[in-house]
């Protein structure tokens, strides 16, 4: 089959792991559907290995990357904000500096979406690893059809940023990205499904994301627990939540977010995965 046209849009920042990028830059050219664009968002100014190995890539490849440098580090949410009116083709894949696609990944995302033009956001189970995909840590089996995911979402996020497809215009017609740390992307879906977005998750294991030894530390203390009460107030404010969903959800994010951080880890791979 021949399929639509579609962009990668990647971050990368000066923190990222040059060999990691290789890594996820290597899977995406490796894709059976192959890209017409690989968008890299620069956030902020680079490690002198990750620019060598940004420039390979890009001379090896002529015309396949385009490079948007940020003068300033201005996060994640505000990067792809920035990024997303951009990339030159309607469907975005999305894909981060650290994480691995399988071969198929777009191609069955693509098919999908061809078979389904009501979707506007495709994503799919994924493996969560260490070091290397080798040693898979957890399985992510996430809600499949667009009422699943809008149930789900009532309490927890539906789906995975790095294994998405999305079309550009439901994104920015739900307002584009917006800076929430570690929680950009859920805000987003919660936005997407009350702009009218249809959304689904492929029940198969197409992207391999690297768990960082901070993982559960980051998901942890004062700041993200106040942060994330502040977004599902806000999802109660929209419309979204019930008050018994900003109660039970809210909360109880709080409570997770302010346990130590070794009964945190063991909460999240008992309970959250």
């Amino acid at each position: 089959m021949s399929y639509e046209k579609y962009s990668v849009l990647l971050p990368l920042y000066v923190k990222d792991d040059p060999d990691w990028f290789c890594t996820s830059i290597d899977s995406i050219l490796a894709q059976t559907a192959a890209p017409d664009e690989i968008f890299i968002i620069c956030d902020g100014p680079l490690s002198k290995e990750l620019d060598a190995a940004l420039e390979t890539y890009t001379q090896a490849h002529e015309g396949l990357f385009t490079v948007h440098r940020l003068e300033n580090n201005v996060g994640l949410g505000n990067a792809l904000a920035k990024a997303v009116p951009l990339c030159r083709n309607e469907l975005i894949a999305r894909m981060d500096a650290d994480d691995f696609a399988v071969p198929e990944r777009c191609e069955k995302e693509l098919r999908f979406l061809e078979e389904h033009p009501e979707i506007d956001v495709v994503g799919s189970n994924v493996e969560e690893f260490i070091d290397n995909t080798d040693n898979v840590v957890m399985h992510v089996v996430l809600p499949e059809t667009h009422e699943e995911i809008v149930a789900f979402a009532k309490r927890r996020c539906p789906m995975r940023h790095p294994s998405l497809i999305y079309k550009k215009s439901a994104v920015l017609k739900a307002g584009n990205y917006r800076s929430y740390r570690h929680a950009q992307d859920y805000n987003l879906y919660v936005n997407l499904i009350l702009s009218g977005a249809k959304l689904h998750n492929i029940q198969e294991n197409l992207v391999f994301m690297r768990v960082s030894p901070d993982f559960f530390k980051r998901r942890g203390g004062y700041k993200q627990a106040k942060m994330i009460l502040k977004l599902k107030k806000e999802f109660y404010k929209n419309g979204f939540y019930s008050l018994k969903d900003y109660i039970i959800s809210g909360y109880g994010n709080v409570f997770v977010a302010l346990l130590p951080n070794k009964v945190r880890e063991i909460f999240y791979k008992k309970f959250l995965r």
